[in-house]
C-alpha cells in the first residue's frame, strides 16, 4: 500500500541540451481536468546563479501495479524563443514558484499519480497555527528510493505567523532540516477526520519550499545555521493555473 502524498511529487531534473544541471523537487496540480507540474521559479531559470536550462525531466510511474515501472518526461522551457512556465509577481516582488502545463495525451496510459487541488489549499486560517506540524515531500539532494522512484519526507513546523506575510514577502517560515533539490517541493499539513472533497489525499496544501533562510550576520565558525526555510503560499496556484491552456510539453522517453 502506498501512501497517496508520496505519489503526489517527481524527482525534477534540470537540463541544458543533454548536460544535467541540477536536481530538484516538484509536485501535481489539477484543475479542471488539466494537470500541472508545480516547482520553485528558480529551478526554471536563476539569473543570479546563472543557471539557464532549456528543459526538465521528470520521473512518472507507468503501472499501478509495479512502482519500480517508471518513465522520464521531457517538457521543455521555451517554445519559439518563449517561455512556456508561469510565474508570479506581487507587491512585494517575484515569487518562487513556477508551473508548466502537461499535456495528458502525452503521459503514460496507465500513469499512477495523485494531485492537489484547488480543495486542498487552506480555507479559514484558524486551520493553521504557528508550531504546526508539516510534512516536507522531495528529493533532498537527489535522495529517494531509486528502486520504486518514490520521494521521502522531512518533518517541519511553522515557524513564523501563518496567514502574515514575513517581512512583508509572500511566504512563511518552516523549521526544518532541508537540503538542495528540495526546492519545489510541497509543505502539507494533515487533516484530521479527513475531508470527502479530498478523496484519497487527506493533506492542506499550505506551501511551496523555496530554500533556506540564513542571516548575513552569522558568524559561521561560532553561530550553526538557523534551520529555517522559505515557503511560498500555496494559494498563488489559483492564479498562476487559471486562463488559457498552456504551451504543450514533449512526450516522455523510456527510462534509462
Amino acid at each position: 500500500m502506498i501512501e497517496s502524498i508520496l505519489l503526489v511529487a517527481s524527482r525534477v531534473s534540470t537540463f541544458e541540451g543533454q548536460r544535467l544541471l541540477t536536481n530538484a523537487s516538484g509536485f501535481f496540480f489539477e484543475r479542471d481536468e488539466r494537470l500541472f507540474l508545480v516547482t520553485s521559479r528558480h529551478v526554471v531559470i536563476d539569473e543570479p546563479s546563472k543557471h539557464f536550462p532549456d528543459r526538465l525531466e521528470i520521473e512518472l510511474h507507468v503501472d499501478p501495479d509495479n512502482m519500480a515501472g517508471s518513465t522520464r518526461f521531457s517538457i521543455p522551457l521555451y517554445r519559439n524563443g518563449k517561455s512556456i512556465w508561469r510565474q508570479g509577481l506581487d507587491t512585494a516582488g517575484e515569487i518562487d514558484v513556477a508551473v508548466i502545463e502537461l499535456e495528458r495525451s502525452a503521459l503514460p496510459r496507465r500513469m499512477a499519480y495523485r494531485a492537489f487541488t484547488p480543495a486542498h489549499l487552506h480555507g479559514s486560517l484558524d486551520q493553521v497555527e504557528v508550531g504546526s506540524s508539516l510534512l516536507v515531500v522531495g528529493f533532498p539532494l537527489g535522495f529517494h528510493d531509486t528502486l520504486h522512484h518514490l520521494p521521502v519526507v522531512r518533518q517541519a513546523v511553522i515557524a513564523s505567523s501563518f496567514g502574515m506575510r514575513f517581512q512583508g514577502k509572500g511566504y512563511f517560515l518552516t523549521d526544518a532540516r532541508t537540503h538542495r533539490g528540495t526546492s519545489g517541493a510541497p509543505v502539507v499539513k494533515r487533516l484530521a477526520g479527513g475531508n470527502p472533497a479530498l478523496g484519497d489525499l487527506p493533506w492542506m496544501l499550505l506551501g511551496v519550499h523555496s530554500a533556506r533562510l540564513d542571516v548575513g550576520s552569522r558568524d559561521v565558525e561560532l553561530d550553526e545555521a538557523l534551520g529555517l526555510n522559505c515557503a511560498w503560499y500555496a494559494d498563488i496556484l489559483l492564479t498562476l493555473t487559471e486562463g488559457p491552456a498552456l504551451a504543450r510539453s514533449m512526450p516522455a522517453t523510456p527510462d534509462r
